[in-house]
């Protein structure tokens, strides 16, 4: 079992009946506050004009889902009834009359946005993961963009559930010999690694030294991925302890940063860090490893301020971070992920395990190299 935090701030409502326009649907997750993920019935929206409703075969389990869940992020992403889950891989069940690039029987995939405005430079650039106005999360998210159907007094529950109904923009269609059962963390890790990749010219044809910092759930699959773009590939890690798992998973060199001799024989050697570590901790070190014009890219979603000074970006080092993707480069992750045959590392569950799953997520964070899997069907047996 897990643990709730932040407990002198909830923001708990009542599980809302189906309302006109919308059904009910079977799924699992947290009542309220404080208490175990269980069957739940949530109302679901009819499928528009513009929407397509997808069985959920599968739905890959986030470490951020554990983050939400358990109230870490009160008012932000933390609130309830909170059905988690945007790894979600299935079948396209129904379309509406506008939708053109899904049809019934086709294997598609939901990610971790489900609505934006459309109309912001982000938006129309297809980087609605930066929309000005906030997309709306695919669990826990504020219906505010006007293409969500249903109740919009209430936030979206995500994929621990049979079926999701959303805009045709934010569903992928997937390759008819794709693995769903490896698909669905393709629309949260694949994408998170792929984006930073694709960001800071991976795929533009020059060979670089990358390394990636980190080496859980993230790190091996932006490991592989690099790999796979034709890169040297430097795992870089707190300890030797992960340097098998990281050489196994395509990894070239590896720098342990308690050894001070691997950090110096590694010395100003990277054009670009992806930094996968999902906690607060010190970055100056990693600098130092960048090349002159090198780039530091931030994933984790870590509130309290990193130590940094300027004299630490000389010469010409610099530091950004990158959110997940939009569905432009999501696109572009789904075909590559399929041509080269780059998949995540996963464990398939059913749902009577997810407060065990979660409880250890809670303590390891990111720091298992497996995805775990929620077989949905199974879970309804």
């Amino acid at each position: 079992m897990f643990d709730f935090v932040n407990p002198e701030v909830q923001f708990n409502s009542p599980l809302p009946a189906p309302q006109e326009g919308e059904y009910s649907e079977q799924a699992w997750g947290i009542e309220k506050f404080g208490e175990p993920i269980k069957p739940l019935t949530i109302p679901r929206p009819n499928v528009g004009d513009d929407d397509v409703k997808l069985d959920v075969i599968y739905c890959g389990i986030c470490h951020s889902d554990v983050t939400s869940g358990t109230n870490e992020l009160p008012g932000m992403f933390s609130r309830y009834p909170c059905v988690a889950g945007h790894e979600l891989a299935g079948k396209v069940l129904e379309v509406g009359k506008n939708v053109k690039d899904v049809k019934v029987g086709d294997k598609a995939g939901i990610g971790c946005y489900v609505d934006s405005c459309f109309e912001c430079p982000m938006c129309k650039d297809k980087q609605e993961n930066y929309c000005f106005k906030h997309a709306t999360t695919t669990y826990n998210g504020i219906k505010m963009n006007g293409h969500i159907n249903g109740n919009l007094d209430i936030h979206t529950f995500g994929g621990y559930s049979n079926t999701y109904v959303c805009h045709q923009r934010f569903v992928f269609k997937l390759p008819d010999d794709m693995p769903l059962e490896k698909a669905g963390p393709l629309f949260c890790a694949g994408i998170t690694m792929f984006e930073p990749l694709y960001n800071h010219g991976a795929l533009e044809g020059k060979k670089m030294n990358i390394g990636v910092a980190g080496i859980g759930g993230l790190g091996t699959m932006g490991i592989k991925l690099a790999n796979k773009m034709g890169h040297t590939v430097t795992a870089i890690s707190s300890s030797e302890r992960k340097k098998d798992l990281a050489l196994g998973k395509g990894a070239h060199n590896y720098v342990a940063m308690s050894n001070k001799e691997s950090v110096s024989g590694n010395m100003a050697s990277l054009n670009l860090i992806i930094d996968t570590v999902p906690v607060h901790h010190d970055i100056k070190p990693y600098m130092s490893l960048l090349a002159p014009g090198g780039t530091l890219v931030l994933l984790g979603a870590v509130a309290k301020d990193y130590d940094l000074s300027l004299m630490d970006l000389i010469p010409m080092r610099n530091v950004t971070c990158s959110v997940v993707g939009g569905t432009r480069v999501t696109k572009e992750m789904v075909k590559f992920c399929h041509e080269n045959e780059v998949y995540p590392d996963i464990d398939i569950i059913t749902a009577d395990k997810l407060n065990d799953v979660w409880g250890e997520l809670q303590k390891v964070g990111n720091a298992s190299s497996t995805r775990y899997v929620l077989d949905i069907k199974a879970s309804l047996k």
